[in-house]
């Protein structure tokens, strides 16, 4: 791998001078301006792109495209799954006996299933729980006994008592009694009612000349710069036409995320740039600004932590070429009055749309279907587990309902 420097009078001229010695298929590993253009004398600027010397090139031309798609998802998989393992799972010395290794497997394969019996039994409780709460208090709703059971699952999952009651009170008042008689047809009936009330952000890929900018804000330990490396690959890999992306990260307090997403990067063959202030952010968003869609992750706060806040707010204040889109990251496993909270704080940035990770953690989604009926916000991505960059899916309101009428205890 070679630096080579490009300059021109204007970014546009350098830009072109690359685009048409090297083609498109270049990595920018740093852009600046070097002197300001003036009434007597033009500008300069400066651009450094990174290129494979011509042995490494021809024989990356040589290769099928579509193998090396898999080959950069295969080596992105098995990077995440370090890094996962790394984090949750230090590796011992003893763990280097394959007959320890076996032992540890086996052992996690049964915490696994204990898991699972667990939270099965947790959720069947709850279930019992809620219908026995909803038997002694409903006193301004009176509720018919073909309508307990879903009542019951919906209360079960999460879902705000005062949503609850409200569509309870329309179903009983519009749906025809004739239906009534079945279970299904009941279930049938509610499902489609709370369907039509879940906003949905459709994913739309963008088409030149046309770029999206996607920052990406929330508590910490949701899962964003995960996430951020899961619609990377999605847009560069995974759609119909592949996109150019590039990633800013604002998150430097934390060395390990900036490694972390840094590491992503290098597999997607994407570029990236770390900023510490807005000064440096309106230059990064620049020296990006030839990617389709740019994806910036944020250090993770508190909700309480207004001066965080207020700083990401600064960074939406630069002049960009294109709007910024907020996407507020949440955890499904968040109860309702937290994520109210939350909402409620961030909110001091312009949030466009939701995107929900951790759907694998729980199977009631109530919570979360009661926030987007608060506040009217679409959600747009579930993060689904770990896996990157498969564990990613675009919203859908059937997804969420099925965890909210759970068959499991039915």
């Amino acid at each position: 791998m070679k630096l080579k420097t490009y300059t021109a009078p204007t970014y546009t001229e350098a830009l072109n001078k690359i685009k048409s010695e090297l083609g498109d298929e270049v990595v920018i590993v740093s852009s600046k301006e070097l002197k300001k253009k003036t009434l007597t004398s033009p500008g300069l600027y400066e651009i450094v792109v990174a290129i494979e010397d011509e042995k490494s090139v021809n024989k990356e031309n040589s290769q099928n495209k579509k193998d090396e798609i898999n080959e950069v998802m295969l080596k992105l998989s098995n990077v995440a799954k370090e890094i996962n393992n790394t984090i949750k799972e230090p590796v011992t010395k003893t763990q280097n006996s394959t007959l320890n290794n076996i032992k540890i497997k086996k052992e996690n394969d049964e915490i696994k299933e204990l898991k699972k019996e667990f939270t099965k039994l947790a959720d069947t409780l709850k279930f019992l729980q809620a219908t026995v709460w909803d038997i002694l208090h409903k006193d301004d709703l009176e509720l018919p006994p073909e309508f307990s059971e879903i009542y019951a699952l919906s209360r079960a999952s999460g879902m705000h008592y005062k949503h609850l009651d409200e569509m309870m009170k329309l179903v009983i008042k519009y749906m025809p009694i004739k239906m009534r008689q079945n279970r299904e047809t009941i279930r049938r009936y509610f499902y489609t009612l709370l369907k039509k009330m879940i906003p949905i952000r459709l994913e739309r890929e963008i088409k030149p000349p046309h770029k999206k900018i996607l920052m990406f804000v929330g508590p910490t330990g949701v899962g964003k710069t995960t996430t951020i490396a899961k619609l990377a690959a999605r847009y560069a890999y995974k759609l119909l036409t592949r996109h150019k992306v590039g990633i800013i990260t604002l998150d430097t307090y934390r060395i390990g995320a900036v490694e972390q997403l840094m590491t992503y990067a290098k597999m997607m063959k994407l570029p990236i740039e770390t900023v510490v202030d807005p000064n440096d952010f309106e230059e990064a968003l620049n020296s990006l600004r030839h990617n389709d869609y740019i994806l910036i992750d944020t250090v993770g706060s508190s909700q309480h932590d207004k001066e965080k806040i207020e700083k990401l707010n600064s960074f939406l204040k630069v002049d960009s070429f294109a709007e910024i889109n907020v996407n507020l990251v949440l955890s499904a496993v968040t109860k309702y009055e937290d994520l109210i909270d939350i909402y409620k704080n961030f909110s001091i940035l312009p949030i466009d749309t939701f995107v929900f990770t951790k759907l694998d953690e729980t199977k009631s989604y109530g919570n979360v279907f009661s926030l987007l009926l608060d506040t009217k916000k679409p959600i747009s991505y579930f993060s689904i587990g770990q896996e990157v960059p498969d564990d990613l899916i675009v919203a859908n309101a059937d997804y969420l309902i099925n965890g909210i009428l759970n068959k499991d205890l039915i």
